[in-house]
């Protein structure tokens, strides 16, 4: 059996996903489903000021052609509303057509009343229920954001987050709790007050005519197992289509394992249909990082592909040659960065599975499990690289140029197998 079937076999029964409504977001070329049976949808966002067009458009094109399909921006005044529909403007001539998603908190009734165009030129609007407005304007607030979604029919994401939590509605259920003959923690109480007040905004928008089909539910927080239990809760009452993210995730590391443990355990349990990885950059790193762990978050598991796999032993005392390392590192990059070519060049090429393997003891067997592979010469072994296509082996490279040559290998299988696609 080829690493191609077996792949296949394994994303033939994925567990049930929660069933969610299908929510639409966005018209034309770059119009996305998230919910019902619709693949898991990546999502980012931008750290730009909104009102800096240039900068803003240069960001969202990055994200998209990183893979992001929806980009959520920051619309916190009138400069950023302002500019919002000359960012769309851009993006279209430049060929981006990527949904925004427009981030309010506290003004955005305003902003969309104010600025109509802004308001018609978002697919989406974000809606904070913790912020949207306090005692007595907070419902009157809430309704102005959700009659302008009406107006230009745009889905809306009702994002709670614990960080900026309704106080009245924490402050009631733990006073509540407080009375009842058997309290729980704090946490929990909290963990309750996040899932309700998702829950009953999305009941009031409804109330006010917002479709159910055009609501998308979030509640995060920033620790694991709250996260999975708040998902879970949410996922038991209600079938609104639900966006997956741990808030303040982290950088490096911390935030790639926290974000894939927590969403990992979710999606393994069918809950999620859109997900974002927030990530805290490097000063002056690459945003487009987040775009690419969701992504392989999503491929690892099983759910979608996105780019070629690269399987590549970890090394140890047999691999003190830093050959292979070098030759999995140029061969992962030299297919990411030609991915957005061959999407539409090579249809299918998103499922190619490549090893580069460092020594004689599973290298030539994880070599012939993918569709091609190469198992490197490690320490003491002879110089010679058996190259293995579709489970056989094809050839033995030898000499100084083993890297050069297998890269031309995979391009050229490439052309072979995908190119005919085309035709």
């Amino acid at each position: 059996m080829t690493m191609t079937q077996s792949t296949e076999i394994d994303r033939a029964a994925p567990l049930p996903r929660h069933r969610s409504v299908g929510v639409r977001v966005g018209t034309g070329k770059g119009a996305v489903t998230v919910g019902s049976d619709a693949p898991i949808v990546v999502q980012s966002m931008t750290n730009t000021d909104t009102a800096d067009v240039a900068s803003t458009v240069a960001q969202v094109a990055a994200l998209a052609r990183a893979g992001s399909e929806m980009v959520r921006i920051t619309v916190d005044r009138d400069e950023a509303a302002r500019a919002v529909p000359h960012i769309k403007d851009r993006l279209d001539q430049m060929g981006v057509h990527v949904p925004l998603v427009g981030d309010f908190h506290y003004i955005g009734h305003k902003l969309l009343a104010d600025h109509p165009a802004c308001a018609e030129a978002l697919a989406k609007y974000r809606i904070n229920p913790g912020n949207v407005g306090f005692k007595d304007k907070k419902d009157r607030q809430f309704s102005a954001i959700v009659e302008q979604a009406i107006k230009h029919d745009k889905a809306v994401r009702i994002g709670a987050n614990w960080g900026s939590l309704d106080q009245e509605l924490l402050t009631r259920m733990m006073d509540e709790n407080a009375r009842s003959p058997n309290p729980v923690d704090m946490r929990a109480v909290t963990r309750e007050a996040l899932v309700c007040s998702a829950i009953w905004s999305a009941e009031r928008a409804e109330e006010l005519g917002l479709a159910r089909n055009r609501i998308i539910l979030s509640a995060k927080v920033s620790a694991v197992q709250d996260l999975i239990a708040v998902y879970r809760t949410l996922a038991q009452r209600s079938d609104y289509a639900l966006h997956l993210g741990l808030t303040e995730a982290g950088m490096g590391s911390k935030g790639i394992v926290a974000s894939s443990a927590a969403m990992g355990i979710l999606l393994q349990q069918g809950i999620g249909d859109t997900i974002r990885v927030s990530l805290t950059p490097e000063p002056g790193g690459d945003r487009t990082l987040e775009v690419q762990v969701a992504q392989e978050l999503l491929q690892t598991m099983g759910f979608r592909t996105f780019v070629p796999l690269v399987a590549a032993c970890p090394g140890c005392g047999r691999t003190t040659s830093t050959v292979f390392q070098e030759l999995a590192q140029e061969i992962q990059s030299y297919i990411r960065d030609s991915m957005p070519g061959w999407r539409a060049t090579y249809p299918g090429v998103e499922g190619l599975n490549v090893a580069v393997m460092g020594c004689i003891v599973n290298g030539p067997g994880e070599s012939k499990h993918a569709d091609i592979g190469i198992s490197l010469p490690g320490t003491g072994e002879a110089p010679a690289a058996p190259v293995f296509i579709d489970g056989q082996k094809a050839m033995t490279l030898r000499g100084a140029g083993i890297a050069a040559e297998f890269k031309t290998i995979v391009t050229d299988y490439i052309e072979k197998r995908f190119g005919a696609a085309r035709v």
